[in-house]
């Protein structure tokens, strides 16, 4: 048997290339399972790698050299350590004047309220829904919070409870336009404050803004809405590489006050940029694992189409196989035609999938305020994928096909 007997690869890939553009109809009923199946990785995949930048950038960009210290887990995974947080002792200004004082690895150290949603007002107009944070003067510093106008909260400001307030761009633009806002005295919840310093315009983070803010001396917000809840103490590192000992000084500081016995856990947690991001980064990857098992099922539904349609090519071609074999072509000849044919057919609903999922996850973030962020790796998988399933489902037409006895196929009309 000479090599022009073989099937050439160019030549399979030609036929099915030939019976796909030959039956336009039922070819985008066979890869509308691989099509969807692609496409859906595609979004998804694009839709977290956006979602992973943005949030690293973003919302948990507090720097490499900066952790802070809670009563809890920021986000509780479940209700159980919810409910045993509830249990755990506050930490209060006291635990935050004692680090501050003891904590010879710190470079700043501050503290902070949790952030409410509170009403400001100027003359008759009021923004809703506007982030109120109770901070200490070191938390600007540790923020990393710019003005544009005036100056941060001081010492002196923190010691007195004074009735002032530094301010995001919001408050600014909706309710003093055209005005110089410092020195103006807003009302935060009904109460007054001076404002005595603008931040600098920050924009939106998946369509809420990060500019609709106010910053009240840490004591004036405990004194206005008292100590109900438990503050956060941040602190920074001299650098990022002695993160982890200036957390182990805090740790000691705080459970030697706490009176923890050497063996109990702490009553408290600590949360880095690091321990955040991996916190996002599980969340993500539950949402991709559930997207990938759907998109699984789609797949292997366009697969089983794809062996069917197979299935019905080999009986419509049984005279052309048994030609074949009887003019010299082998059973591996037959079998890598039917084969290649069933990838490539597989193939080509890739190249659409990927295309779509492209076009689909770039409309997504055009219209909605979720990034994406399509990766090389993800086109190369989406396209080897959709290949490898029509390779797989069409072992089974390709080894009928491969079996046929050319007198028999021969014979057959």
């Amino acid at each position: 048997m000479s090599a022009k007997t073989s099937m050439k690869f160019t030549e399979a890939v030609k036929i099915a290339a030939s019976s796909l553009w030959a039956h336009k109809l039922r070819s985008v009923l066979t890869l509308l399972g691989v099509v969807i199946g692609v496409m859906a990785v595609i979004v998804v995949v694009s839709l977290i790698n956006g979602l992973n930048a943005y949030v690293a950038e973003k919302i948990f960009n507090l720097g490499a050299d900066v952790f802070l210290v809670a009563r809890g887990p920021i986000i509780p995974l479940n209700i159980d350590d919810f409910l045993e947080t509830q249990k755990r002792k506050k930490l209060t200004t006291e635990d935050f004047e004692a680090v501050r004082e003891m904590c010879r690895t710190c470079r700043e150290v501050g503290a902070a309220t949790r952030s409410d949603a509170a009403q400001v007002k100027y003359g008759m107009n009021y923004l809703r829904d506007s982030i109120l944070r109770g901070w200490t003067p070191a938390m600007p510093q540790i923020y990393d919070v710019e003005l544009t106008a005036g100056r941060h909260i001081t010492e002196g400001d923190l010691r007195m409870a004074a009735p002032v307030c530094t301010v995001g761009w919001d408050i600014v633009d909706n309710l003093l336009p055209d005005t110089d806002p410092i020195g103006k005295e807003i009302r935060v919840d009904g109460e007054p404050c001076e404002i005595i310093g603008v931040g600098k315009k920050l924009g939106s983070a998946l369509g809420q803004s990060r500019d609709n803010w106010v910053i009240l001396p840490l004591t004036l917000v405990l004194r206005r809405y008292g100590t109900r809840e438990s503050i956060r103490l941040w602190a920074k590192a001299p650098s990022a590489e002695r993160l982890q000992e200036t957390i182990d000084e805090v740790r000691q500081i705080l459970r030697g006050r706490r009176h923890l016995a050497y063996s109990a856990k702490d009553d408290f947690a600590v949360e880095t940029n690091a321990s955040l991001l991996g916190l996002w980064a599980g969340i993500s990857s539950a949402f991709f694992g559930v997207v990938v098992i759907i998109a699984s099922i789609s797949l292997i539904v366009g697969g089983i189409v794809i062996m069917n349609i197979m299935l019905v090519s080999v009986t419509e071609r049984t005279r052309e196989i048994g030609l074949r074999k009887s003019i010299g072509a082998r059973r591996r000849d037959i079998l890598m035609q039917f084969l290649i044919e069933s990838s490539t057919i597989a193939a080509v609903g890739g190249v659409w999938g990927v295309a779509a999922g492209v076009l689909l996850a770039e409309m997504l973030s055009w219209v909605t305020p979720l990034p994406s962020a399509v990766k090389p790796w993800s086109v190369v998988a989406g396209l080897l994928v959709s290949t490898v399933v029509g390779l797989f489902f069409g072992i089974y037409p390709a080894s009928k096909a491969a079996k046929l006895d050319p007198v028999e196929a021969l014979r057959a009309e």
